[in-house]
């Protein structure tokens, strides 16, 4: 039987935690025997968030295990404690395969696992991670990264999506789905997390676009070219391009392609309006474009979306529509 690992100390986030419990430490329905052996290992009893863990071993068995799982990291401003990334580090000399969820990126960083690896954490965190570790290949849209012996997940739900992969890639296809189906979640999400990524006109300010930026923002219906908008902020197109790139730190047509979208976003999570509409309300003119640029933008195709995030209509008895999960 597989042997799974959980690395805990002080300052670990409870969500992720428990997730991956969930999913390594019940037994499956109908099964002979569990699919993975689980261990808590950490240094004595341990505080994760308002909760008191006792672990089962200490740090020091986690290169016994053949998967070690770093859950999140709560502070990501704090280093994580020497004994976890030496354990951790361990454990991977010793050949286990070490999985992050989240922040937990953080401490595998912080033991060199990731250097020169892609990898991915919180979407929120993502820079961050770049800036401390230049060496890490972070890619900020997915929402997990599998590197052969060293993984790791995008933020918090994220986690979900690694974990039934790893039992995927452990049990096959239909072990995953079957127990896709007990947790009650999709076996696989498509797309990234730059779905969730909220995407704010910057705060109105003493800049230069100050005025500029909530005037496209009011006409994103218009067909708006880079000429519109250096004739309204009164300079010439190329003092524009040098004043959104020290404002936005983009192009002046990558921001107002990334409003556009953020628009249509908005509309596919609040309106019943066909994607023709949308593009149309959009500046994107038709519903093939608006196709193209969110499913390149979004990482999904805004069928999906609006399936995703648009609340489900309520019944005049208070009931909602059943929730149908992909077949196996």
């Amino acid at each position: 039987m597989a042997t799974v690992a959980l690395a805990v100390t002080d300052g670990m986030l409870h969500f992720e935690l428990s997730l991956a419990c969930e999913v390594f430490g019940a037994d499956m329905p109908g099964s002979v025997a569990p699919l993975y052996h689980l261990s808590v290992c950490g240094p004595s009893a341990v505080r994760i968030g308002r909760f008191r863990l006792e672990p089962d071993q200490g740090l020091d068995h986690l290169p016994h295990a053949d998967t070690v799982i770093v859950p999140g990291w709560a502070d990501i401003d704090t280093d994580p404690p020497v004994e976890l990334v030496d354990a951790v580090r361990a454990a991977h000399d010793a050949g286990a395969r070490v999985v992050s969820l989240c922040t937990g990126a953080f401490v595998l960083a912080a033991a060199g696992l990731l250097d020169g690896r892609r990898a991915t954490t919180h979407w929120a965190h993502t820079q961050e991670l770049t800036r401390r570790h230049p060496r890490v290949a972070v890619d900020p849209d997915v929402l997990y990264v599998d590197d052969g012996s060293v993984l790791t997940s995008a933020g918090k739900a994220a986690a979900m999506d690694l974990c039934l992969h790893l039992v995927r890639l452990d049990h096959g296809s239909s072990i995953a789905n079957t127990l896709a189906r007990r947790l009650v979640v999709p076996p696989h999400r498509d797309g990234g997390q730059a779905q969730f990524v909220t995407t704010p006109v910057p705060a109105p300010d003493n800049h230069p676009l100050a005025d500029l930026l909530p005037w496209v923002v009011q006409r994103l219906d218009h067909p708006l070219t880079v000429e519109d908008m250096a004739r309204r902020a009164r300079m010439s197109s190329r003092n524009l391009g040098r004043h959104f790139r020290t404002v936005t730190g983009t192009t002046p047509l990558q921001w107002l392609l990334t409003q556009r979208i953020r628009h249509a976003q908005e509309l596919l999570e609040t309106t019943d309006d066909t994607l023709d509409t949308i593009a149309a309300n959009t500046g994107m003119g038709t519903a093939t474009t608006l196709r193209r640029h969110f499913n390149r933008t979004v990482g999904v195709p805004p069928d999906a979306y609006r399936r995703t995030f648009r609340p489900h209509r309520q019944g005049r008895d208070g009931s909602r529509p059943p929730l149908s999960l992909p077949a196996p």
